[in-house]
């Protein structure tokens, strides 16, 4: 083992191939440069409320520094369960239906780990969170792409899915307001696509964490909520998106009791439980809507501006319904994404991430995070179009 060639043969074959995340790469580029103008990661650029902060803070002065259930604090646990029901209505027992796990992320883990065995079919949209496929191919399970477009809103169609399920099709992971497109889902395709998971008798999860965000008085809702829904439905949520609270790192699961407990079974091995103080916190963020509500104001009012600017630029864009994302189409620029994005960067100083991070079907495109200061998002879009200019002339 005297080079990395052979320490490599020590890596699990089924890791070797996948890449590293397109958007930590591209970030691996920004980092240390000044000067630039950050359209890429998706992070809220609100600090999080000072309520929950002094929660944290209080619970660390009183001792709160032991483990807690690996099933996370019974009282937030109850919190969670009055939130779901008020907003999703659908309800949940606090003591063995509702898993506290370390961020969302930990939550889609536990949830393919406990559903799929090798060989199995998972079946995601496409352009999505850059997670969904390596997760499933951590767990030896077979990624099915279905590929999105703007044409239609990048919206999700039982036809869609027909045209892809197979006899090995065992889960759907849906994401709706969806990172990167803002795309959402209306009663009737939610109703739709529950219908086609029940006749290929599916599980679904359901990554809700940007369900705080929604604008033009779009209706929330969740899949889970649907006729025949409930028991087949791992619904996941966290705080990280509509509470500034990423680095709280704080999801759940809420799920049927069987399922609840295959995934608290690796959790428990895994991790043990979510951190203390940060299940404090989430608790405290849960008091209130006021929070969450002004900064989706911020964010509506960001994504107007935002969307405006493209379509006038000529870099046609769908308008966002949620999340905090622009996903608009530079092909008729000549560069491939990755190409574009390095250019702005290099010219313009703003930083965008490539839409081929998202998925092949994704190239084309551009991902803006409108998660930060509108004045920033001015200059940058001023930046933006000046490049477009550069680059439509002859």
């Amino acid at each position: 083992m005297s080079d990395s060639k052979s320490l490599r043969n020590y890596v699990a074959p089924h890791l070797r191939d996948i890449p590293r995340s397109g958007i930590r790469d591209f970030f691996e580029i920004v980092s240390g440069r000044k000067g630039i103008i950050s359209l890429g990661i998706g992070e809220p650029d609100f600090m999080t409320p000072w309520h929950i902060r002094e929660a944290a803070i209080y619970s660390l002065d009183r001792g709160a520094t032991t483990y807690t259930s690996n099933r996370g604090l019974m009282s937030l646990r109850k919190a969670i369960a009055r939130y779901i029901e008020e907003e999703f209505q659908v309800a949940y027992r606090p003591d063995d239906e509702i898993l506290i796990t370390v961020g969302v992320s930990e939550a889609l883990d536990l949830a393919i780990r406990a559903l799929v065995s090798p060989g199995d079919e998972v079946m995601y949209h496409e352009p999505c969170y850059v997670s969904y496929n390596p997760v499933i191919r951590f767990a030896h399970a077979v990624p099915v792409a279905v590929t999105t477009r703007p044409e239609n809103g990048f919206a999700l169609t039982r036809e869609m899915l027909e045209a892809q399920v197979t006899p090995r099709t065992r889960v759907l992971i849906l994401n709706f307001p969806t990172n990167p497109t803002g795309a959402i889902l209306t009663q009737s395709q939610r109703e739709d696509i529950a219908r086609f998971a029940v006749a290929h008798d599916l599980v679904v999860i359901t990554d809700e964490i940007y369900s705080e965000l929604t604008y033009d008085g779009a209706e929330r809702g969740t899949i889970a909520a649907c006729p025949g829904m409930r028991d087949r439905t791992i619904l996941l949520h966290g705080f990280s998106k509509g509470w500034a609270m990423t680095g709280f790192r704080m999801g759940y699961a809420c799920a049927p009791a069987e399922l609840s407990e295959a995934m608290m079974k690796i959790h428990q091995y895994t991790m043990l439980c979510a951190p203390t103080l940060s299940q404090e916190a989430a608790l405290e963020a849960l008091k209130t809507r006021d929070d969450t509500t002004h900064m989706r104001q911020a964010y509506e009012k960001r994504r107007n501006f935002i969307w405006s600017s493209l379509e006038e630029m000529g870099l046609a864009c769908q308008r966002p319904q949620g999340a905090f994302y622009a996903f608009p189409k530079i092909d008729r620029c000549g560069l491939s994404s990755k190409e574009f994005a390095l250019k702005l960067l290099d010219e313009e100083q703003v930083a965008c991430v490539p839409g081929s991070a998202f998925g092949e079907c994704g190239e084309g495109f551009l991902r803006c995070s409108y998660a930060t200061d509108l004045e920033a998002i001015k200059e940058a879009m001023t930046r933006l179009a000046r490049m477009v200019k550069r680059l439509a002339s002859p």
